[in-house]
């Protein structure tokens, strides 16, 4: 196969900064999700100096939740909470875990298609200030007493016309998928311990430093789910999470997160220096809403497919490490994959995984893998929720 060439309409990763990611309640929690998303486009301009910020023709982020302080377009709050002039516009996106990547994917085609010659996009969640919130009464001055619902992660407020086989909690699709394709709790236990192993090694050898923009008054020394001496024995030792006798339990699955990612994209001829990796093509699929977390196999093989590539080619991927075993699954179903290539510096279960933010930070991570490495082919992949997928192939 012949990998799709370069063209003068090829869209470039030229930066990539996140913020540490604060565990549920912990650090971050403090800080407003606008907030968050500000500083990172922020930083991307203050460490770029030959970008004119005047010359940003849009901002896309990604965000599962809108329905708080996110105020419905956090990429629009964010810009002008970073000074950007009023004359930046900004989208929010929302594809729930994939939401990231999608807004990438976005900014990508502007460039691909003419529509625009630079572009700010990542993602951004507050899991710990996501709100609660209530129905209006059906009619005035209710007797009753109502329910107030939580934002934090999925299924609320319910249509009674869904399958209800399409609603169970996303921990019950992990289990299907355990039972799917026979992966044992060690498994899980040793993919997880292994995710913190490796993202402990990434952050002492500085693979993250460059990365990194602090959020005043809440710094971190590392990502707040890293948990430096997991082993396979001491989460064995945890009970299951969401049925009785399962496999899956809060140790081999990610976190509840907050945090915030953003890239710097553009064409070829944006002045902006030598890029750190292009966009060679993109992938989205979908299946059976209780085993979303296989959409990514279909969405990735698209992906190559559309890059003129296979599994053979790829020096990196990242998966989204929202359970192990939905990874592992992930990873046994793409036929050719060498396994030692996935997530060389750890994953979400150990780094974390706030959900609009989750999909940028992968593909930020290939990126300067791929500059490090000095070059080479990347599948960064994403699991969505209510069954759907995202993939996109890099190059250097």
């Amino acid at each position: 196969m012949t990998m799709a060439p370069a063209t003068s309409t090829s869209s470039y990763i030229y930066d990539f900064v996140r913020t540490p990611f604060g565990r549920y309640g912990k650090t971050l929690a403090g800080t407003r999700p606008d907030d968050l998303a500000a500083l990172v486009v922020g930083e991307i301009a203050r460490r770029n100096p030959d970008l004119a910020v005047e010359s940003i023709d849009d901002i896309i982020l990604g965000d599962a939740n809108g329905s708080g302080e996110d105020n419905r377009n956090v990429a629009r709050m964010a810009a002008l909470l970073a000074g950007f002039p009023a004359s930046i516009p900004g989208a929010t996106v929302n594809r729930l875990c994939g939401s990231g990547m999608e807004a990438v994917i976005q900014a990508s085609r502007a460039i691909e298609t003419g529509d625009a010659r630079i572009m700010l996009a990542g993602g951004v969640e507050s899991m710990s200030r996501a709100p609660w919130v209530l129905l209006k009464p059906q009619k005035g001055f209710p007797a009753g007493n109502d329910t107030l619902h939580s934002t934090t992660l999925g299924w609320r407020m319910v249509n009674s016309a869904m399958d209800p086989r399409w609603t169970i909690p996303l921990g019950e699709t992990a289990e299907i998928l355990a039972d799917r394709f026979d992966v044992s709790r060690q498994e899980q236990d040793a993919f997880a311990a292994q995710s913190h192993q490796r993202a402990a090694a990434a952050w002492d050898a500085g693979t993250f430093t460059g990365q990194i923009v602090q959020v005043p008054g809440a710094e971190l020394a590392a990502d707040e789910g890293l948990r430096r001496d997991t082993t396979v024995d001491t989460l064995a030792g945890l009970e299951p999470a969401f049925r009785p006798d399962g496999s899956v339990t809060a140790g081999n699955s990610s976190p509840l997160t907050d945090g915030a990612a953003a890239l710097l994209i553009a064409g070829a001829d944006a002045g902006l220096g030598a890029p750190l990796a292009r966009i060679v093509s993109r992938g989205v699929a979908a299946n059976d809403p209780n085993i979303f977390g296989i959409a990514p196999v279909e969405a990735a093989n698209i992906a190559l497919a559309r890059a003129g590539l296979t599994w053979a080619d790829v020096d990196f991927v990242e998966i989204n490490e929202a359970f192990a075993s939905q990874a592992i699954s992930c990873i046994r179903l793409w036929d050719g994959l060498d396994p030692d290539k996935v997530n060389v510096d750890g994953g979400a279960i150990a780094i974390g995984h706030p959900l609009g933010a989750s999909g940028a930070r992968i593909l930020g991570q290939l990126a300067r893998k791929l500059e490090a490495n000095g070059g080479g082919i990347a599948v960064a992949a994403i699991c969505v929720g209510v069954g759907q997928g995202l993939a996109v192939v890099l190059e250097r």
